[in-house]
């Protein structure tokens, strides 16, 4: 019974996490239609970095849209919050799994880190998801 509360607390909490992120992209980007799927995250570029984001490294970049899109509500770089820590997953994968994990941030999951899954980000491009793996594999400890 305080396995189904507690789930459904996480749950409850990270939906609420996700749709607050939304409303903030919503607010920020006007859209013509209504879109449920989390859009592209665009990296912050100021005057200075412009010029400069075709030279950065993939990592770089990955980091950029890690912070963009709305995984820090689930996880951060060194302590397990809903989902495993970046480096966590960094020391459990290897750049071998780039391909499948930048699957897996793109469909969604469950199982491999417990019972609470990790939602779809359906609307982001494998290019980006394979910089954001890469960024997150760069953590190993």
């Amino acid at each position: 019974m305080k396995n189904l509360f507690f789930t459904a607390i996480l749950l409850s909490l990270t939906i609420t996490s996700c749709s607050e992120k939304k409303d903030q992209v919503a607010e920020q980007q006007p859209t013509t239609e209504s879109n449920t799927m989390m859009e592209e995250p665009k990296p912050a570029a100021s005057a200075d970095t412009a010029s400069t984001t075709a030279a950065a490294k993939p990592e770089d970049e990955g980091k950029a849209l890690v912070e963009g899109a709305d995984c820090l509500s689930c996880h951060k770089v060194d302590s397990k919050l809903v989902g495993p820590s970046y480096q966590d997953v960094a020391a459990k994968y290897t750049d071998a799994d780039i391909d499948h994990l930048a699957q897996k941030v793109i469909d969604g999951g469950k199982g491999v880190w417990g019972d609470v899954p990790m939602t779809p980000h359906a609307g982001l491009s494998k290019e980006n998801a394979q910089k954001m793996v890469k960024y997150i594999l760069s953590l190993k400890k």
